[in-house]
């Protein structure tokens, strides 16, 4: 049987597809975009269902499993706490994968997948379909799973790298439709796309003073960082590589301007690598199309921090939610309340600090709540996740200036962290710093 005749022969209705999910069934989504057809033809018979694990790693679509009353039907477990199931995590009606995609198959549990929903390209001349803009571990999904149930999505992108799967390890191939929505209306964490606010602006001022001709970057995705690649910061920079999690909006336009030549990377020389490189616009994608320049691989590649590290001058950019005044970061949580979670910013931590002249970079707003509260705190609330320690904390930016830490006493970080935190809150935190690391 050719592929062309298997392919075909495995085209069904959604409807039929999700008809192989039973009773006690382990279920899972793959990471990225969730299959729009397969994912509404599953919510149409969530009432039918008991007792599912359903696995959602990055919960991106508006479901209603992630209203109260699924509870019989689905054990929901989410990866990131994105802001479609906040609700839901705040209500406790979900629980969430304490772990890392660098090693997530790793664990057995996660590895017993009994029905595994994903979404990919159409199939090319040979019979290989792509996964789009996002791969992160699909591939390996792909062969844990006992069945696979995949939407091809004729509009998805190819890229280079290992970013394909063969028609022979599907089992049931359905056709997308399309849900209307623009690319680029959100951020890349699903909230709507209201532009950088001037704190913002102030903080990409900021790091540009830290970069340098050659540096290799990777930027995290959310918050004050994912805005950096957009507000000039390297424009006036030469041979910036990239070796990151995911790409946010303004890689491409740096690749254009030739900013961005990956000329000086040691690994993957020349090109631009991730594992995903979605949440821009439909020009960026048609750029990345087939295009030679960029290569994306699995995340358990991307964020080996031997992968990230063998490269020199590693810049590793992200946000976090609140920094305390010996340097420890906190990205996940304040108190138990979870907020997000840890992608891939401790490996690219660890990477940095592994690599030859690498640098680790958090961004954050000096307050929050209007100015309410200081983001910048003597001690975190009981309860609160530490996602970066304070042994790899090297350098924290607020619209106020830039703190260096690494090498620094506890002392002389308090002293930097109080000159980039809100004039408002240093008084306070002075007080405080004298009173834990002062005689």
């Amino acid at each position: 049987m050719s592929w062309k005749e298997e392919y075909e022969s495995k085209i069904t209705s959604a409807e039929e597809a999700v008809k192989v999910i039973k009773n006690g069934d382990s279920v899972a989504f793959a990471y990225g975009t969730e299959s729009r057809s397969l994912g509404l033809a599953l919510q149409n018979r969530a009432k039918e269902l008991k007792d599912v694990r359903l696995f959602m790693p990055a919960p991106g679509r508006r479901f209603d499993w992630y209203d109260a009353g699924y509870e019989d039907n689905f054990n929901i477990q989410v990866a990131h706490i994105l802001p479609v199931v906040q609700k839901m995590m705040n209500e406790k009606r979900g629980d969430f994968l304490v772990g890392s995609m660098l090693w997530a198959h790793d664990i057995e549990d996660i590895g017993k997948t009994d029905v595994l929903i994903a979404q990919l390209s159409s199939p090319d001349k040979n019979g290989f379909c792509s996964f789009g803009s996002a791969l992160w571990d699909k591939k390996q999904a792909v062969r844990d799973a006992k069945i696979v149930l995949a939407e091809v999505n004729q509009h998805y992108i190819r890229t280079y790298g290992d970013n394909y799967v063969h028609v022979s390890e599907l089992d049931y191939i359905v056709e997308h439709v399309p849900s209307g929505r623009k690319p680029g209306a959100t951020d890349m964490l699903g909230r709507e796309n209201v532009g950088p606010s001037d704190i913002v602006k102030n903080i990409a001022d900021h790091v540009s003073t830290l970069i340098r001709d050659g540096d290799c970057i990777e930027i995290g995705v959310g918050g004050a960082a994912e805005w950096i690649p957009r507000l000039g910061v390297f424009d006036d920079k030469n041979d910036i590589g990239v070796h990151a999690e995911n790409l946010p909006p303004g890689i491409v336009d740096l690749v254009r301007k030739g900013v961005i030549t990956g000329r000086l990377k040691n690994n993957h020389k020349g090109k631009v690598v991730s594992t995903a490189c979605g949440g821009s616009g439909k020009g960026d994608m048609d750029y990345i199309n087939m295009n030679p320049l960029f290569e994306l691989y699995e995340s358990k590649y991307i964020l080996d921090t031997r992968t990230i590290a063998a490269n020199d001058n590693v810049i590793a950019i992200n946000s976090a939610l609140s920094v305390d005044l010996t340097g420890q970061i906190a990205a996940e949580s304040l108190g138990h309340k979870m907020l997000s979670s840890t992608g891939g910013q401790l490996a690219f931590a660890i990477g940095a600090a592994l690599s030859k002249g690498g640098r680790c970079i958090n961004v954050l707003p000096s307050a929050a709540k209007g100015g309410t509260v200081s983001r910048i705190v003597s001690a975190f609330e009981a309860g609160t996740v530490i996602s970066v320690p304070r042994t790899l904390a090297d350098i924290v930016v607020t619209e106020f200036g830039v703190a260096k830490l690494k090498g620094k006493t506890q002392r002389q970080r308090t002293q930097e962290l109080i000159a980039v935190a809100h004039p408002d809150f240093r008084a306070e935190l002075q007080k405080e710093a004298k009173k834990l690391y002062f005689s």
